[in-house]
């Protein structure tokens, strides 16, 4: 029969093994290489440049295991000003990304409808999501 010590041992082993899987898992997002990308479109090539994009980023999910996360929004009063949040595995898989068939298509496809592109690299504070 297990003593009341030998359960809280294995108890404080189960936690700690926890800890350390979530710990991980914190850490290495600290190493993923995240960025936005903020795009203005010309109004009248909208629907089609929203065409583009979601079929861009599911080829990327879907065939890149780089990929971690590609998130569009657009801004409710200005439809026309787009921004994509992107998670790569590291910068290797940004910079393979970018090497693809399906993203070079994309970029053939949108160069006349985009305005402007801002790129900026970031670095995360926080994440959390209930998402999956």
């Amino acid at each position: 029969m297990k003593t009341r010590k030998d359960q809280m041992n294995k108890l404080l082993k189960k936690m700690i093994v926890i800890m350390a899987i979530l710990f991980s898992v914190k850490a290495s997002a600290q190493n993923h290489y995240m960025r936005i990308a903020k795009v203005v479109i010309d109004s009248a090539k909208l629907e089609d440049y929203k065409t583009a994009l979601k079929e861009g980023m599911h080829a990327a999910v879907d065939k890149e295991p780089g990929v971690l996360s590609l998130y569009a929004v657009y801004d409710k009063e200005h439809p026309t000003h787009v921004t994509v949040f992107e998670t790569y595995v590291d910068e290797e898989a940004y910079k393979a990304h970018t090497q693809t068939k399906h993203f070079k298509k994309y970029k053939e496809r949108v160069k006349d409808m985009v305005k402007s592109l801002e790129l900026t690299d970031v670095l995360p504070i926080a994440l959390e999501s209930k998402m999956k």
